[in-house]
């Protein structure tokens, strides 16, 4: 029987020809990567190992991304921690202030996570990097530890979920949209512990950035992992960031998968998740009209160059409303950059948001936008859990770039194609 490309990449990890699901194996790993709130408390377990050295300094990134800039004393003492264990263990892939990014922004901008790739983050959303067709899941602070002093992690070989997207975009609807509907469709645990992979005509035609999107948000089905099959577009992106060699895998015709669910999505629209989980989802047309305290765009699921891009189509020449709080930040210190020659920057800044420095901050309630009691927002982030942007008694609705643009102008969750 033929293997997903899942199976494939796990089975060669392994060293094996062939892995079942279920099956229990041992993967040596291309990337472990840590952020400054999972990141100390590895460390603290890695340096109860008493080895005097990590696998490979080369293979471990470490991203303080969460609180930076540091908001206050205790994200400054996590911060220095992983700081001193880049210095002393010569971790080159560090990235703090100046140089850094969201970690899911700045990995693949930076050549550092590649198709074929076997991945472990001590953070939910590392499986962004199925997008370029590697295996990439999240794991605890304890599982990072050992892979960094070993190299490896074991795993049980997931089921796959075949989702089959055809028919023609329309317009304004993105990645954003296909993933929300998606988690709608299935739940928020219609995929536990399940390879989600995203294939079909239209999945073919994404950009990097839209595919990046939704592996990203495999996590709020509950699924190990997403990915998308490595393609031309996806040598292209690569081409020129790979800092190392890579392979290609294919699903085989013959692959078997626990479910397969196909969607024409030539009758979308852009969608929205209402609080308080990804899975309440509607059309926009359907929410337009409810009212807003804050917008957010950015987050490591929609702070890249295209999503910006769209939203500064749409807040070009107008104001944000005035009773409107809008929040941009960019993914990484290079989309900023790019995004301030293409004019993006000047036009958010004349429209009357304020841009950010990239942080994970406002997606997490962390800083940097965290909302008060009864107030409501609209947010290009991927979570919208009960107290997940500040107040528990707040609420959090979920869009595209483009919707949160069109709101943050009109003051109430609108449908971009109405400003």
């Amino acid at each position: 029987m033929g293997m997903t490309v899942s199976q494939k990449i796990i089975a060669s990890h392994a060293g094996k020809e062939y892995v079942a699901p279920g099956e229990l194996v041992n993967c040596k790993l291309d990337v472990i990567l840590g952020n400054d709130v999972t990141a100390p408390v590895a460390i603290a377990e890695f340096e109860k190992l008493g080895i005097d050295k990590v696998f490979d300094p080369e293979r471990i990134v470490l991203v303080p991304d969460h609180f930076t800039p540091n908001k206050d004393i205790k994200s400054a003492e996590q911060n220095k921690i992983m700081r001193e264990f880049a210095r002393r263990w010569g971790i080159k892939n560090y990235f703090e202030i100046g140089c850094m990014g969201i970690e899911h922004c700045l990995l693949p901008e930076q050549g550092l996570v590649l198709p074929g790739d076997m991945i472990i983050g001590a953070d939910s959303h590392t499986c962004t990097y199925g997008a370029l067709g590697a295996f990439a899941t999240g794991v605890g602070s304890t599982d990072m530890a050992a892979g960094m002093a070993t190299g490896e992690a074991w795993f049980k070989v997931p089921e796959s979920i075949k989702l089959v997207y055809y028919g023609k975009m329309p317009p304004w609807v993105s990645g954003k949209d296909l993933i929300l509907y998606t988690i709608g469709d299935i739940g928020v645990d219609g995929a536990r512990y399940m390879s989600m992979e995203f294939t079909g005509e239209v999945i073919s035609k994404l950009s990097m950035d839209n595919r990046f999107t939704m592996a990203n948000m495999a996590i709020e089905a509950g699924g190990k992992n997403g990915i998308i099959a490595a393609d031309d577009i996806t040598r292209e992106y690569v081409e020129k960031r790979a800092k190392r060699p890579y392979k290609i895998y294919q699903s085989d015709p013959d692959a078997s998968y626990a479910e397969i669910r196909e969607y024409d999505v030539s009758q979308f629209e852009p969608v929205i998740a209402f609080p308080h989980l990804p899975e309440n989802t509607r059309f926009v047309s359907e929410a337009a009209g409810i009212s807003l305290d804050q917008v957010v765009i950015g987050s490591c699921t929609n702070g890249r160059l295209e999503d910006l891009k769209i939203a500064a189509s749409i807040l070009k020449g107008k104001k944000v409303h005035p009773e409107i709080r809008l929040i941009i930040f960019p993914g990484t210190q290079q989309i900023y950059l790019e995004a301030l020659r293409q004019g993006y920057i000047e036009i958010f800044i004349e429209a009357g948001a304020a841009v950010s420095t990239p942080t994970c901050g406002p997606c997490l309630g962390g800083h940097m936008g965290i909302l008060a009691k009864g107030e409501r927002a609209l947010a290009t982030t991927n979570r919208n859990f009960v107290g997940r942007m500040g107040h528990p008694e707040s609420e959090v609705y979920l869009s595209s770039p483009a919707v949160a643009a069109a709101s943050a102008i009109k003051g109430c969750i609108t449908p971009p194609w109405e400003v």
